[in-house]
Formats: C-alpha cells, structure tokens, sequence
C-alpha cells in the first residue's frame, strides 16, 4: 500500500469517528420534541397558581 492511500484511510477513520462523537454528543444535548409537555400545559404548571380550594363554596342560584 502506498503511503498516500494509508494516510487517506488514516484521516478518513479519524474524520468518521469525529462525525459519530459529534453526533452522539448533539443528541445527548437535546431532546425529541414529542417528549415535552405542550405549550398550555408548560405554562399551567410554571406560572398560574394553584387553587387553594379543592371546590367551589359560593352556592349558585339555579333558574
């Protein structure tokens, strides 16, 4: 083998798993977006507060 074509398939193994670490790592750092909860549900939880009452205590009139 010539020395060209070993240094060829040297930087090409070392390109290809430069690639897959760059991958993995990117999918580490992200998440699928059919994971996260939907936008309404997202801003129930984090900024409406919860109710201190279990039910209602006003009685209403029916007519």
């Amino acid at each position: 083998m010539k020395t060209s074509k070993k240094i060829f398939i040297g930087l090409f193994f070392f390109f290809l798993c430069l690639l897959i670490w760059v991958s993995f790592d990117i999918s580490k750092r992200t998440t699928f977006p059919g994971s996260k909860p939907q936008l309404k549900e997202r801003i129930q939880q984090n900024y409406l507060p919860l109710d201190s009452l279990s039910s209602d205590t006003v009685p209403r009139k029916v007519l």
